[in-house]
């Protein structure tokens, strides 16, 4: 009899724990969820928060706060997350410029492979690459062959060191064989800004940002990052098949939980979160400023997350791109 009670008293205390966090998923959400964005208000990890978490709110039945903290080239924002409880309350926005933290940075008070809960990799943007009008060329094919006859003498702004524009920049000159010269501007506005205003020859933009000039002539798009050509603009050539095969760059956006996260939270999250996207009127949303939806799950976002950190490490090493 003893024995039997013992037993008892052990299998209640080993069955506590799971009991109280399914207990705490059955109950999730009851109170609002905030959402930590690194970046300021009006970009596009900004505007794919709120465009998800309006609809999150109606379907959970909590708010969703955005919580813009723009500061430190996002890390600010990513160490509150990191800190946060593991109660599915906090969420992080990460773009791939997370995937490049380990690269840029010698000490950071988070290790962004191990302290965060993948959840979903929600979109992914190709840039454009647009050159100023008196670049005397017409096509990807034709900048190649003046890049390579004017080596050093074609400068392209970026965003900032190691954001996207910068690694495009980068996989450019290594994958072609050019010399171009990155200028650092703080923000995709003020290097668009400089590339009209032919301070430098060229830049790597997105496709919201850069149509308007685009269209209005101050710039000349050559091609597109991304592996297949764009659904809202199918006549311009992707780099890979304008003469440098195997090219894309990019960016892409997700959201990450803290480390220990139980995983039917994760789960739970990541489904509502990718119906959302799945929607047609958020795809539409997407695709009308030149991206895609990935909706992909925790485990294939982790795999995604875990690639893009070798890969950016190998372009950061190679261009030596260090943290401003």
């Amino acid at each position: 009899m003893m024995f039997f009670r013992l037993m008892l008293i052990a299998g209640a205390l080993c069955a506590g724990p799971i009991t109280a966090a399914r207990a705490q998923s059955a109950n999730f959400p009851s109170k609002p969820i905030r959402i930590l964005v690194p970046f300021a208000p009006g970009g596009g990890a900004d505007l794919m928060a709120r465009l998800v978490t309006l609809r999150m709110a109606d379907k959970l039945g909590q708010p969703f706060v955005v919580d813009n903290r723009p500061a430190a080239s996002g890390i600010v924002a990513t160490e509150l997350a990191a800190r946060a409880a593991p109660d599915g309350y906090t969420m992080l926005t990460v773009t791939s410029n997370h995937a490049g933290y380990p690269h840029m940075y010698k000490k950071l008070p988070f290790d962004i492979t191990r302290d965060f809960e993948p959840v979903t990799q929600a979109t992914a943007s190709p840039l454009v690459l647009v050159v100023h009008p008196s670049v005397p060329v017409n096509t990807m094919s034709e900048f190649l062959a003046h890049a390579r006859a004017n080596p050093g003498k074609l400068n392209y702004g970026t965003s900032g060191a190691g954001g996207p524009p910068h690694i495009a920049g980068e996989m450019l000159k290594s994958m072609a064989k050019i010399n171009l010269t990155a200028v650092t501007y703080k923000g995709v506005a003020p290097a668009l800004t400089a590339a009209i205003g032919n301070e430098v020859q060229m830049t790597f933009t997105n496709l919201f940002s850069g149509q308007p000039h685009i269209k209005g002539g101050r710039l000349k798009v050559l091609a597109v990052t991304s592996a297949r050509r764009l659904q809202a603009a199918p006549d311009w050539p992707t780099v890979a098949e304008s003469g440098v095969p195997g090219y894309e760059a990019g960016i892409w956006f997700g959201f990450m939980l803290p480390g220990g996260t139980g995983k039917p939270i994760v789960d739970l999250l990541s489904r509502e979160i990718t119906g959302i996207l799945k929607l047609p009127e958020v795809s539409q949303t997407f695709i009308s400023q030149g991206g895609e939806v990935i909706a992909s799950s925790p485990q294939d976002f982790r795999k995604t997350f875990l690639r893009e950190v070798e890969r950016l490490g190998r372009v950061i090493r190679e261009a030596g791109i260090k943290a401003e």
